[in-house]
């Protein structure tokens, strides 16, 4: 049996996992996209600070769009992946996908955003620093 190359799946590292519960609803029972956007951004923080060893800031955002809802219930799951280090910034990619939490653990994923975050390292007095102390 031969796997389908076209049929999608998280790139990078699972970094963060979270149900969706009611209490992450806004005030018409649904789970907004700040949360998520929120989310992606403490991955994207842990997996640059990790990189820098030491502080991160996110400084943009760039390109996202949302491609199907986040029903209670869902299982989040936040992939990173870091895709550049320059001398004081790091972009990494997030993509957030989800599945059922009544579905076995090998049930299908599926994809709800993707956006490419840019942080840089900062020190002790919140300045941007060098990622490397070697940089």
């Amino acid at each position: 049996m031969t796997e389908l190359d076209d049929v999608p799946v998280p790139k990078g590292q699972l970094t963060l996992q979270l149900a969706a519960t009611r209490q992450h609803t806004n005030a018409h029972g649904d789970i907004p996209a700040g949360w998520l956007v929120s989310l992606m951004d403490q991955a994207a923080e842990w997996t640059a600070s990790r990189e820098a060893m030491g502080r991160t800031a996110t400084v943009a955002i760039e390109g996202m769009d949302f491609l199907c809802p986040v029903r209670v219930g869902s299982l989040v799951c936040v992939y990173t992946e870091v895709r550049d280090i320059g001398h004081s910034s790091i972009k990494i990619d997030v993509e957030v996908w989800i599945r059922s939490l009544q579905d076995a653990e090998d049930a299908d994923l599926h994809k709800v955003t993707e956006a490419r975050h840019v942080m840089v390292a900062l020190d002790d007095n919140g300045r941007i620093r060098g990622v490397r102390s070697d940089a």
